[in-house]
């Protein structure tokens, strides 16, 4: 996946949001007789063992260093973990439109762990790009008629919502400086791991308690879509993204997701697409894009300076 253009990794990241569009879908499918904590735990148990088939497949297996133990480890738990948690139980607290509107502020969550850190400067350009993204999810969310309340029985939800972005603003922002030592596969194996052995012993009870023959096919199913697509490959291309473009950029395509999913559900299941929905799926497209013309402009620059030298 190394020497290509900014076009190929736009569309690998374009691939990454149509994944994550319609797991939520799919997750439903499998919730309907799997717990969330047990289900949890085996999709992350199953995420782990491809990821770490691809870390020695491709042969890019290191040895970790001792100084990078602590920073994979606060990737893991205080980003990816705290995701995963924060997301189940949020998610159950809350309405569809809370939950909705509180992950789409991961850019944002990015942009302000990247400028207390001073790791990726924020310019106008992206503040832009964030504002319009986080414009056109309203318009989606408002348009699909979701709920969204300021209830105070939805504020724990939203608040956990609130925690799980944060976490995963801080798994994206952080992962980058391990990638400049670790490949992306060996660093999303660790980071699943981590996160699957803790959801493991949170979930002994109810695991054996699950009745595993009378759990239907298409249960089992979900798992393996999410297991192995939506966690999996798709966080080994969230993280490849981040080392390409840098988190800031790559966050905005979180925010794509919902337009999958709006899509899916009118082709899928005849559900509403109306003008407002559109109207949003252009504003962030849109927003995609300008925050591309800074590195176009910037690859043209380098371009002509080169010319000029030779």
């Amino acid at each position: 996946m190394h020497g290509r253009g900014f076009g190929f990794v736009e569309l690998v990241l374009f691939a990454v949001a149509f994944i994550w569009g319609i797991h939520p879908a799919i997750v439903k499918v499998g919730l309907v007789t799997i717990p969330p904590v047990p289900y949890n735990a085996l999709r992350l148990l199953l995420a782990t063992a491809v990821a770490w088939a691809a870390v020695f497949a491709s042969g890019s297996y290191r040895p970790l260093a001792r100084a990078d133990v602590r920073p994979l480890l606060l990737v893991s738990l205080a980003g990816f973990f705290v995701f995963q948690l924060g997301f189940t139980a949020g998610v159950e607290r809350t309405t569809a439109g809370n939950a909705s509107l509180v992950i789409c502020l991961l850019p944002v969550s990015v942009a302000i762990i990247n400028r207390v850190w001073r790791i990726e400067p924020i310019s106008g350009r992206m503040a832009v790009a964030i504002a319009a993204s986080l414009a056109g999810m309203v318009l989606i969310v408002l348009g699909s008629g979701k709920e969204v309340s300021v209830a105070s029985r939805h504020w724990q939800g939203a608040l956990l919502l609130l925690l799980a972005q944060a976490g995963y603003g801080y798994y994206t922002v952080f992962s980058r400086r391990l990638l400049t030592r670790y490949s992306a596969y060996q660093v999303t194996a660790v980071v699943v791991t981590l996160s699957a052995a803790l959801f493991i012993l949170m979930a002994l009870p109810d695991l054996a308690a699950l009745d595993w023959g009378a759990t239907p096919r298409e249960a089992w199913l979900s798992v393996a879509f999410s297991g192995v697509f939506a966690i999996c490959v798709g966080n080994f291309l969230w993280v490849w993204g981040v080392g390409k473009i840098g988190s800031a950029r790559t966050s905005l395509y979180n925010n794509f997701s919902p337009v999958f999913a709006v899509a899916a559900g009118y082709y899928l299941l005849g559900e509403e697409f109306g003008l407002m929905q559109a109207a949003g799926a252009a504003v962030i497209f849109w927003g995609l894009w300008f925050a591309r013309q800074k590195q176009a402009a910037a690859q043209a620059a380098t371009a002509g300076r080169a010319g000029r030298e030779d």
